[in-house]
């Protein structure tokens, strides 16, 4: 039986280098990174002092009141999915509420109000803690407010697979169009997590840079320098549609979303698998669900967060999966820009993914100045890709050994 094919009909997103899609891509086209020393006093007995956050706060987006009743993860989920929403023109009347789904991640999901509210009934009593707050800080909070926006009945899904989360919601979306359980799909990732307790956490694992004195050069993946990812917020949203619903509203198509890969190490709860048999396995997946040939693809957006093991582990999967054309995708990391927002990062990276193929340019990887000898060609500036029918593919990996790998046609 054939698939049905799915395609992309909206973006949307909120990240550390633009408040949408548009203002994003120029910046990520541009090479600009979103890194910034953080000031707050919480911030000086940190050994990492610096992140990426959103360069708009969704409170500058979002009705007052109504962010006042969501996480800082959900707010941010909610400018991406609106955005991504009207920018596939499809409004309420547009799609069968029942065949209209949400697969909205999270890695870590609301921790700020989680804390803030701990903190609360600590210092004042359980009296203060705001009767929101579950509400607020449960993971599908994100998810569950995108759905209410928009009027999904379909059902509302809320993946968490750590770094993966948001390839991850991207291939259920896939899967719910594709097994006919729904017309249209947003689907994406969020996170906020920039916050004293997981960024002391996650200095404690080793895994942050701590490059303080030089924000703007701290990701920079592949790089022999690289001492650690830089933790980042935002959120990215796409919206999946079955290609016969959007003929048959004449929707623009960005690309094809073409398949999915899942996998999982069974390695180590936070070390990737040395051998990259897991990520190797999620890509050859992801190809044979898109009908795809190693040969077919142009372009690789990796999970390459900077971090000493994972970069290279990710470029031998690569090698692995794709073999004797492993040389010829343009292979980029957009991290070294936006740092690593966890849940949120495969959605964002999806996203330029797609731009990637329909605007055939392929965003650098900034601060590369002394690169690791990988066997890849690693775009170290921006590169065109070539004309006609190509694919790209989007790595996402996460603690707990979670792959998830997607592979885009262009259109």
């Amino acid at each position: 039986m054939t698939a049905i094919r799915v395609v992309v009909t909206g973006l949307g997103a909120t990240t550390p280098v633009g408040g949408d899609v548009a203002s994003t891509w120029t910046a990520l086209l541009e090479g600009r990174s979103g890194v910034t020393a953080l000031t707050e006093e919480w911030a000086e007995p940190l050994a990492a002092r610096i992140a990426a956050t959103v360069a708009v706060d969704p409170t500058e987006v979002l009705d007052r009141v109504r962010a006042r009743r969501m996480d800082r993860s959900g707010q941010l989920a909610l400018v991406a999915g609106l955005e991504a929403w009207t920018d596939s023109g499809l409004d309420k009347d547009g799609v069968e509420p029942e065949r209209l789904s949400v697969a909205m991640a999270s890695g870590i999901g609301g921790i700020q109000t989680l804390l803030a509210n701990y903190d609360a009934m600590k210092e004042k009593g359980p009296r203060r803690v705001s009767p929101l707050a579950i509400p607020m800080l449960m993971p599908n909070s994100p998810a569950a407010n995108v759905g209410l926006d928009i009027g999904a009945r379909g059902g509302v899904h809320t993946p968490v697979s750590a770094c993966a989360s948001g390839n991850e919601a991207i291939a259920l979306g896939i899967d719910l169009i594709r097994l006919g359980r729904a017309d249209v799909v947003v689907c994406g990732g969020t996170e906020a997590a920039v916050h004293p307790l997981p960024m002391a956490a996650f200095a404690q694992m080793m895994a942050l840079s701590k490059r303080n004195d030089d924000p703007a050069a701290a990701s920079r993946p592949w790089d022999k320098g690289r001492d650690g990812f830089v933790l980042g917020e935002g959120a990215a949203a796409v919206v999946l549609e079955s290609a016969e619903h959007a003929a048959a509203r004449g929707a623009r198509v960005y690309a094809e979303a073409a398949g999915a890969g899942i996998t999982a190490d069974s390695h180590d709860i936070a070390q990737p698998d040395p051998a990259g048999l897991g990520a190797t396995r999620a890509m050859r997946l992801a190809l044979a669900a898109a009908d795809l040939a190693p040969e077919d693809v142009a372009h690789i957006n990796a999970h390459a967060t900077s971090t000493p093991q994972g970069d290279v582990a990710e470029a031998l999967a690569i090698r692995s999966a794709l073999g004797s054309a492993a040389e010829r995708p343009v292979v980029t990391s957009t991290k070294s820009m936006t740092g690593h927002l966890l849940g949120a990062a495969g959605a964002l990276e999806s996203v330029a993914t797609i731009l990637a193929l329909r605007d055939r340019v392929v965003p650098p990887t900034i601060n590369l100045e002394d690169p690791e000898e990988v066997g890849l060609d690693l775009a170290d500036k921006r590169r065109d890709l070539p004309a006609g029918d190509v694919a790209a593919l989007n790595n996402s990996f996460g603690f707990g050994g979670h792959n998830v790998a997607l592979a885009f046609r262009s259109v």
